[in-house]
């Protein structure tokens, strides 16, 4: 059994690694108005241990973390870090070399020509003699996944590779306190679940100080405490277990239960029965407190209302209509050497949303990029159809591209890098008014956009760089909608929201498709995949694997996990307990009608018949639902 690294203390040294009383932080926008970061923050962490903040985007997460690692000074109350005060200069140097931090954005911190040379820049700064140097930096890529691109250039890496490399160099440091922030919000499932466990491990092994922040609230489950931060002040606090408890409060805050402890929740709100603390402890709790209510409802005649499918509908196939069609579409690197894609053919029908998943590096950045010219097919080809009329626009045959991105709007990973104007109206004018719009109609479409989005209007004068993350996100995206493209191109248009904010995307994605836009979506994430879907690609080393339906691509765990994805948690959930109930429909996304059709399979189980033919439930395709064990 391992000893817990804090027990290793003595006790002449600290034995908290941070310390903060009443901090109070204030940043000051062009116009000299002050917002407050930070409203009097009291925290503290000791040595050894895994904590967890989380709020919504904002609320001063990263502006804490700034201050623990002497990015920033608090403009009142004090800070210490490894019992030295972040106030004094004399401490900055000594601080930031045992404090490491990873952003949410690896761009931001990656300086090296090569992969081996960005994670030596750190021990390098230190001092640290050169053969020491080289196994920190071999160990560091060996931990993450890129030893075998240690010579490869960063500007070749995918989105997910680069925050590997952000975490190495980080690693190579051998910090004593760790920051997290939003670190695995590019990783693919199962990176990420490899990232924390690596983490995790390097507590134990090291007695490594972890302050994890982030917007997925399975991860929170990891720590030892989870802080609530809401408008600069930590408003709730406790194990992950009493945190999570606190499902109404959480909610009147803008953020989310996992899956597995929404579930639970939902279920003991539609059959009436006790909440109790116990039941989100873990997920293995969940799972038990769910077995032991649904035991007691099979045998009862209590009314519940039938759970309703919530897969995309995707039923009148008589009238789908292909308007992007990518056939053999190959693209390599020449520095990197690998097929990038690798002879890709799909299609993707009007109206639908249309998703396209894989674990990091797997080319989905690169097949997005060719969609609305950004780079061109080194062979095969993408045609964009307008059924209305006939219009067709083929990459083979030198379209036009300003026509091609007429129709395809692009919003990137960090959409927040797509915005440069003075004011935000200007920003989001700009790509209307480029594309050959009159003044008139190009305001009326910003307008809209605006509307569309829930932006306040008095922020159009505003420059966008003064917004918070969120803010920048919708003022992007309100770009991309404003030029009225029929074929909206997402690339991870979520990451790194909170789940307010995640909702909120989601809701204006929907909204689009019921103005008869066509979606184009990448996510790492399954359960947002799953639940807004009719088909769903997935992408494995430049090669398409499968194109499928949400059911269909989801009735088998094995051949993801083989690819680094994995199942939503609300299919994981609903498999764990199908062999208790053979009526069970797997298909089922989002705690409330998860926890709807485990009634109903409980009570079907309970009568112990077959449900009458004019009640059976089918998928939106007529297929069978899936059901039974976990594959």
């Amino acid at each position: 059994m391992s000893r817990n690294p804090r027990n290793n203390e003595t006790h002449s040294g600290p034995q908290e690694a941070v310390r903060a009383e009443d901090v109070l932080f204030s940043y000051t926008h062009q116009d000299s108005e002050e917002i407050q970061a930070l409203a009097g923050v009291s925290i503290t962490i000791e040595k050894g241990s895994y904590v967890v903040l989380i709020g919504r985007n904002g609320s001063g997460k990263s502006t804490l973390a700034k201050l623990i690692n002497v990015l920033e000074i608090p403009d009142a109350g004090t800070i210490t870090v490894l019992g030295l005060d972040t106030a004094s200069e004399e401490h900055f140097w000594s601080i930031r070399s045992r404090c490491g931090m990873v952003f949410q954005n690896p761009d931001n911190q990656i300086v090296g020509t090569s992969v081996e040379e960005d994670v030596a820049f750190g021990p390098e700064n230190l001092g640290i003699p050169t053969p020491e140097i080289r196994r920190r930096v071999d160990d560091a890529l060996d931990y993450v996944g890129l030893k075998e691109y240690a010579d490869r250039m960063p500007s070749n890496l995918s989105g997910g590779q680069k925050q590997k490399l952000a975490i190495a160099g980080v690693l190579a440091m051998a910090p004593e306190v760790l920051i997290l922030d939003e670190a695995t919000a590019m990783l693919d499932p199962v990176s990420r679940n490899e990232f924390l466990e690596l983490v995790g491990r390097l507590r134990k092994e090291k007695g490594i100080t972890v302050i994890h922040i982030t917007h997925d609230m399975s991860e929170a489950y990891r720590a030892d405490r989870v802080f609530v931060l809401e408008k600069g002040r930590i408003v709730l606090e406790g194990t992950p277990g009493n945190v999570f408890f606190e499902s109404k409060r959480l909610k009147e805050l803008g953020l989310d239960l996992p899956v597995f402890a929404g579930i639970i929740s939902e279920l003991c709100a539609q059959t009436g029965s006790e909440r109790k603390k116990e039941y989100f402890v873990s997920r293995d709790a969940s799972l038990k407190a769910a077995r032991d209510i649904l035991a007691k409802i099979k045998s009862s005649q209590a009314k519940s209302a039938e759970s309703e499918y919530v897969c995309a509908d995707t039923e009148d196939k008589a009238k789908e209509q292909a308007v992007l069609v990518v056939k053999d579409l190959f693209y390599s690197y020449e520095e990197r050497g690998d097929r990038a894609l690798d002879n890709i053919s799909f299609h993707v029908n009007k109206g639908e949303i249309f998703s396209v998943i894989g674990h990091s590096g797997s080319g989905k950045t690169t097949l997005i990029s060719h969609l609305n010219g950004l780079i061109r097919p080194q062979s095969g080809e993408i045609r964009l159809l307008d059924p209305e009329n006939g219009a067709e626009w083929n990459t083979r045959k030198n379209a036009d591209v300003k026509q091609i991105r007429k129709r395809v709007g692009l919003l990137f990973q960090y959409p927040e890098y797509q915005l440069f104007e003075e004011t935000v109206r200007r920003d989001i004018l700009y790509g209307p008014l480029k594309m050959g719009m009159d003044r008139k109609a190009a305001e009326e479409s910003m307008l809209d956009a605006v509307t569309l989005l829930g932006l306040d209007p008095s922020l159009l004068d505003r420059s966008p760089f003064e917004l918070s993350g969120g803010q920048k996100r919708r003022v992007a995206f309100a770009g991309i909608i404003a030029m009225n493209p029929d074929i909206l191109v997402l690339d991870e248009p979520a990451a790194g929201l909170d789940p307010a904010g995640r909702r909120e995307i989601f809701r204006y994605i929907l909204e689009l498709k019921k103005r008869g836009k066509t979606i184009l979506l990448v996510s790492h994430d399954m359960d947002e995949a799953a639940r807004v879907s009719d088909r769903i690609l997935v992408l494995s080393k430049g090669r398409a694997l499968f194109d499928l339906t949400p059911e269909e691509l989801f009735s088998d765990r094995s051949r993801l996990r083989k690819i680094g994805l994995d199942l939503p948690e609300s299919v994981l959930f609903l498999s764990d307990l199908s062999p208790d109930f053979k009526s069970l429909n797997r298909c089922v996304f989002g705690p409330d009608q998860v926890a709807g059709e485990l009634i109903r399979a409980a009570r079907a189980e309970g009568r112990n018949t077959r449900e009458p033919d004019h009640v059976r439930r089918k998928n939106p395709s007529g297929r069978s639902s899936v059901s039974g064990g976990q594959s």
